[in-house]
């Protein structure tokens, strides 16, 4: 089975769980099958049958541009990656202000 790193945002749903092993043949089968385990992780990192924007998946160390159809082996190691907010305002938005 894959180990999954949960992210600490939603350990919440894991009991503080910070990985689970899980088996799937895609991301998609693997939140499938992360969701029946602990119910309602698929609707926090999925949102009309994609990731969610601030989501990314990481498959054996490499980010995934597929999203939910990398592909995942039994030995593989996935984490779900949150987006980081925040940062300096954009030129057109500095520029225009002042």
């Amino acid at each position: 089975m894959a180990v999954v790193f949960i992210p600490t945002l939603l350990q919440d749903l894991t009991g503080g769980l910070s990985k689970i092993e899980a088996s799937g043949a895609t991301i998609r089968d693997l939140i499938a099958a992360l969701d029946q385990l602990h119910p309602g992780l698929a609707a926090r990192l999925t949102e009309d049958d994609r990731l969610r924007p601030n989501i990314s998946v990481a498959v054996d160390g490499e980010i995934s541009p597929l999203g939910l159809l990398e592909k995942v082996s039994p030995t593989s190691e996935v984490h779900f990656l949150t987006a980081i907010k925040g940062g300096r305002q954009s030129c057109e938005e500095d520029c225009l202000s002042g």
